[in-house]
């Protein structure tokens, strides 16, 4: 079994931030295992880059103001 060697740091900026450092190719790994490379999931992030350039977004504080 391959082993993923992640560190966790906690940020002075923020209680609520977290820095994560892990080794390139086991990122690739990683987001390859959870299907981040796969064509259908690339387009979504094209189409994202595109509609963040056009100012079409909105800030939320936290995942409960998507529930609204």
């Amino acid at each position: 079994m391959a082993s993923l060697a992640i560190t966790l740091k906690a940020t002075k900026d923020s209680a609520r931030k977290i820095l994560i450092e892990m080794d390139a190719d086991k990122f690739e790994r990683l987001a390859a295992s959870l299907g981040l490379f796969n064509p259908a999931f690339l387009k979504s992030v094209d189409k994202a880059e595109k509609d963040y350039r056009a100012g079409k977004f909105k800030r939320i504080g936290s995942l409960k103001e998507l529930r609204k």
